[in-house]
């Protein structure tokens, strides 16, 4: 079982990294907020996002998120790429701990490319 969340977690990595490479033009995804005095409605929910997952409320942030999304802005991309590369670096532990799971994570980013519309090969 280990084997196979390890290979759900670099497939995960990989995806992420192959839509900053394509999409942003960089090596990783980190969503920033530029500016603190003038906050975006992306910047609000990055920090209530965070905010959540520090209380341990990761399927209600999820909701959140998607609920929030919009696939016209490329910084809403970012924001959940970085979202579930969060998630993706706690343990199996942490997560089983909260009702969710790798595969969940996985599912989630796959969502987040579809609803972009960023091809993606299931491997």
């Amino acid at each position: 079982m280990a084997f196979q969340q390890d290979w759900v977690m670099r497939q995960i990595e990989m995806l992420v990294q192959f839509v900053a490479r394509t999409i942003f033009h960089k090596d990783s995804i980190v969503y920033d907020i530029i500016d603190e005095t003038n906050l975006s409605d992306e910047d609000l929910l990055y920090k209530k996002l965070r905010e959540m997952i520090a209380k341990h409320e990761i399927c209600e942030a999820e909701d959140l998120l998607f609920d929030n999304l919009d696939v016209d802005d490329n910084q809403s991309l970012a924001l959940a790429l970085d979202f579930y590369q969060k998630l993706n670096r706690m343990t199996d532990d942490e997560l089983e701990a909260h009702n969710f799971s790798r595969q969940e994570i996985d599912d989630g980013v796959h969502e987040i490319m579809h609803k972009f519309n960023i091809p993606t090969l299931n491997l």
